[in-house]
C-alpha cells in the first residue's frame, strides 16, 4: 500500500493543516507500518507559475517543436500524475488562504489536469482525504458564510471530477490566539480544535482500511 500526501501551507513549523495531515497519516501508518508515503509540498517547494502554460503551449506542439520550457513543464505534470495515481490513498493538507485556494495548490491542480487526459477519472474509488483549516468560521448562520470558496472547488475537483472517494476534515477558527478580534471565541476554537484532531484520527484510521477485493 502507498499514501500520496501533498501540503500546501506556506508554513513548516505550526501549521494547522499539516497537524490535522499529521493525525491522518499517523493512523494510516499503524495500518501500514513501514509502507511507501509519497511527499510533495507545494506551499515551501512551490510548482512555478508559469509551468502550466508551458505545459498547455507544450501539449499542443508537436514535439520536435517544444521549447525546453515546455518539455520540463510537461515532464513536471507527468510525474505529477503518476504520483497521483500512483497511490492507493491520498492525503491533502490545504489551509485556506483569503477566501480562496491556496495559488500553490491551484497551480497543482491545473498542471495536473495538463498531465492527464481529458475528463480523466484519476482518483476513481481512491479513498481521499482531505484537511482543511481556516482562520475564521466560515459555517452557516456565520457573518461569513460562503466566503470559504476553497473547499466546495476542491469536492468539485476532487470527488467529481476525479472520481476520489473524498472525506473532509476541517478545522475553523485557526486564528484565533493569533487575532486578537476573537479572542472572544477563544474556548469554541479549543472544542473546535479538539473535534477536528478527533475527526482526523477517524479519517485517518478508516483511510487505511484495506478494500475487500
Amino acid at each position: 500500500m502507498s499514501l500520496f500526501r501533498l501540503d500546501a501551507s506556506i508554513r513548516v513549523d505550526g501549521s494547522a493543516s499539516r497537524e490535522l495531515a499529521d493525525a491522518v497519516e499517523a493512523e494510516w501508518q499503524l495500518a501500514h507500518p513501514g509502507d511507501a508515503v509519497v511527499r510533495r509540498h507545494v506551499g515551501t517547494e512551490p510548482i512555478p507559475s508559469t509551468t502550466w502554460g508551458e505545459a498547455v503551449a507544450g501539449s499542443m506542439t508537436p514535439e520536435d517543436g517544444r521549447t525546453p520550457e515546455q518539455r520540463g513543464a510537461l515532464a513536471l505534470a507527468s510525474e505529477l500524475v503518476d504520483e497521483l495515481t500512483g497511490a492507493d490513498a491520498v492525503l491533502l493538507a490545504v489551509p485556506l488562504y483569503n477566501y480562496g485556494v491556496s495559488q500553490h495548490l491551484k497551480a497543482w491542480v491545473d498542471l495536473v489536469i495538463a498531465g492527464s487526459t481529458p475528463g480523466s477519472r484519476l482518483l476513481e474509488g481512491t479513498p481521499t482525504v482531505l484537511a482543511t483549516v481556516r482562520g475564521g468560521n466560515y459555517s452557516a448562520g456565520t457573518p461569513r458564510e460562503g466566503w470559504d470558496h476553497s473547499t466546495g472547488y476542491l469536492r468539485r475537483i476532487l470527488a467529481d471530477v476525479w472520481g476520489a472517494d473524498l472525506t473532509v476534515v476541517e478545522r475553523d477558527f485557526t486564528l484565533v490566539g493569533v487575532n486578537p478580534a476573537l479572542d472572544a471565541f477563544t474556548e469554541q476554537a479549543k472544542a473546535l480544535h479538539t473535534e477536528a484532531l478527533s475527526v482526523a484520527r477517524e479519517a485517518g484510521r478508516a483511510l487505511g482500511v484495506v478494500p475487500v477485493a
